[in-house]
């Protein structure tokens, strides 16, 4: 069975992100993209980081340190590594995205 993919347009940081995801998965993708933006403006509001791709990086470092923290026997499970593999292909094709 093949899902129905659909574009959703995320802003982290101030910058759009346009993303095609599965439409059940839709929701789930933008609470996300909210919490990621919500952490790396954290991040950028203490004035000790700049760049964004250092914010990124330590806003992908606290938010994987949360999951792995929380539930350890949940984020080895088959299924949170798929949905972690298919978030990092998400993540590297927008990067690689101009």
């Amino acid at each position: 069975m093949s899902k129905t993919m659909q574009a959703v347009s995320l802003n982290i940081l101030g910058k759009e992100y346009k993303i095609a995801c599965a439409a059940e998965e839709k929701d789930t993708l933008i609470d996300s993209a909210r919490e990621l933006d919500r952490q790396m403006r954290k991040i950028r509001d203490t004035g000790k980081v700049t760049g964004a791709d250092r914010i990124a990086v330590l806003a992908a470092l606290n938010l994987a340190h949360d999951l792995a923290s929380g539930n350890k026997a949940a984020s080895s499970s088959p299924d949170m590594a798929g949905r972690l593999a298919d978030l990092r292909r998400k993540i590297e094709n927008v990067l690689e995205t101009p």
